[in-house]
């Protein structure tokens, strides 16, 4: 075996792996972190998308709400996250001059709005069902950062038989139909498990339950806050606290291989180096790590080389498109402002009826007549991404999230054309609920182009190594363990564990990933340092 060189190697400069580095530094592990591109951040990065124009855009991930306070304490990050007065706007298909508008800070405004749209029923059991996903996160969240509980350990910290059966153990779909009446409420409710996920809510598998659950729990509120200065931000407090904790970073190093026993092949520019670590973090989806494993091993990839048996690659299923305007666009919705409408999470075509409807027709291969969207203006909260001058001159960005575009639709020969078709989809959604085409706002660049930046799932495969494109790494586990499953080691108490002792999951895949949380990250210092 070959002697260790370090104490942790670290593939991947992801949100989690800097924050795996950190803390091990902290502690002081000898650590070094191997990133293929040009700089650290993943996922998690803030960029000048627009050529020649003065937006620094949270390009990929661009809303915090998984990332527990505790980190943020222990690790002294300088972090601002602004809190958003509106939870959401969503126009009624049926008659855009009317929306529901639900107002954190206005409880009778909310009220209004839920009677203006016909949902007045549902105002109470809105109020009672997220009474509940409260309990679960009170629940919940604080385990995050701890070794995994139990089935029965998590049911009992609950301590409520309703609240588990509902969100745990029944579909999501038969539980929001159940208790909501209106089709649009139902929508707004439903669409926090599908999130990167491509599934039916009705499913029995439950996936869009797991997603749904990691919606609702974080810092025990489930809300969804701006970070100060674009997700950059976070990335540069995580990689400043790395750095001066003694981790080495190394970037332009993309990672060739990784061995069971430790051993870490990767370039620099025309020379191949290695380095061997006494552990061995992954912050690459499980599927890539799986792929490294193979490439060492010299064949296929199976149980000898894999991090665990018959990993499929996994797909994602959304389009994100990036928009600068040089103001909002007006709504048909009269009582409703624009900056009240983007001050949140603006739904498009999000009904209950219109997402199942959208999910089947894309399972059956064809792309939704209306994409189901979601919108953030980042730039309403937090206008410091901007330039002084596009903030005089009243501009605003979009960042506009779309469902059902599963990866299965595309291959590098079809990529630029579905991504156009994809483009007019999503802009033809955004104009059936406005009172102007959004077209007509764009900005344009230093090069005289539209300011529009779309990316299918593909062209995130290709620039972030997310295989299939999907956001989470993999399908989202339940944030516990079965009673049955073996937490004899660290790494599978701390959900982290591959099939190879020396090498533990750091990133979205860890078994409490997705999301920018540094969690994964977290979990697998604590693994190590509970090992050593």
């Amino acid at each position: 075996m070959t002697e260790p060189t370090h104490d942790v190697v670290i593939v991947g400069g992801g949100h989690n792996g800097l924050t795996a580095a950190a803390y091990l530094a902290l502690a002081g592990k000898s650590v070094i972190l191997l990133e293929r591109d040009d700089h650290v951040g993943g996922a998690a990065v803030s960029a000048e998308a627009f050529p020649g124009v003065d937006a620094r855009l949270s390009r990929y991930s661009y809303l915090v709400s998984l990332l527990p306070q505790r980190i943020i304490d222990e690790l002294g990050l300088s972090i601002e996250l602004a809190r958003r007065r509106y939870s959401s706007y969503t126009p009624d298909p049926a008659d855009t001059t009317g929306g529901l508008l639900v107002d954190r800070g206005d409880d009778a405004a909310t009220r209004a709005s839920f009677d203006r749209v016909g949902a007045g029923a549902d105002f109470a059991p809105w109020n009672a069902f997220y009474r509940d996903t409260e309990t679960l996160a009170r629940a919940l969240f604080p385990t995050v950062c701890e070794p995994l509980p139990t089935r029965s350990e998590a049911r009992r910290l609950v301590g409520n038989d309703t609240v588990w059966n509902q969100f745990i153990d029944s579909p999501l779909g038969a539980v929001i139909t159940e208790r909501f009446e209106n089709d649009l409420v139902r929508g707004v409710v439903a669409t926090d498990g599908l999130i990167g996920t491509f599934t039916s809510t009705n499913d029995p598998s439950l996936d869009a339950n797991r997603c749904f659950l990691y919606h609702v729990i974080g810092n025990e509120t489930g809300d969804w806050d701006v970070p100060i200065g674009g997700m950059g931000a976070v990335t540069g407090a995580l990689e400043h606290a790395a750095r001066e904790a003694g981790a080495r970073i190394v970037t332009g190093a993309p990672v060739t291989s990784v061995s069971p026993d430790g051993e870490v092949r990767y370039r620099r520019g025309d020379l191949e180096r290695v380095v061997v670590g006494r552990h061995v973090l992954s912050n690459v989806a499980p599927w890539v790590l799986q792929e490294l494993l193979a490439a060492t091993a010299g064949g296929e990839p199976g149980p000898a080389s894999a991090p665990a048996a018959a990993i499929v690659k996994p797909e994602g299923a959304q389009v994100k498109v990036n928009l600068l305007l040089r103001r909002l666009p007006k709504l048909r919705d009269p009582s409703v402002s624009p900056e009240a409408a983007f001050g949140g999470t603006f739904h498009i075509n999000e009904t209950f009826s219109q997402l199942e409807g959208a999910w089947d027709q894309a399972a059956n291969g064809v792309i939704p007549e209306l994409l189901p969207c979601e919108i953030y203006c980042h730039s309403l909260t937090d206008p410091s991404i901007l330039s002084p001058e596009l903030i005089a001159a009243g501009a605003q960005t979009l960042t506009v999230f779309a469902l059902h575009a599963p990866n299965r639709w595309l291959n590098d020969e079809n990529n630029d054309a579905t991504r156009a078709r994809l483009q007019a989809a999503v802009l033809a959604s955004l104009n059936s609920v406005l009172a102007e085409p959004i077209e007509d706002l764009l900005l344009t660049d230093a090069q005289g182009d539209l300011c529009v930046e779309t990316r299918t799932t593909l062209d995130l495969e290709h620039a972030l190594n997310l295989p299939g494109g999907n956001i989470f790494h993999g399908p989202l586990d339940w944030p516990f363990l079965e009673d049955d499953e073996p937490r004899d080691t660290p790494a599978a108490r701390w959900g982290v564990a591959t099939a190879h002792p020396r090498i533990l999951i750091c990133g979205a895949g860890a078994r409490r990933g997705g999301g920018v949380s540094g969690i994964g990250g977290h979990n697998a210092a604590m693994a190590v340092l509970e090992d050593s």
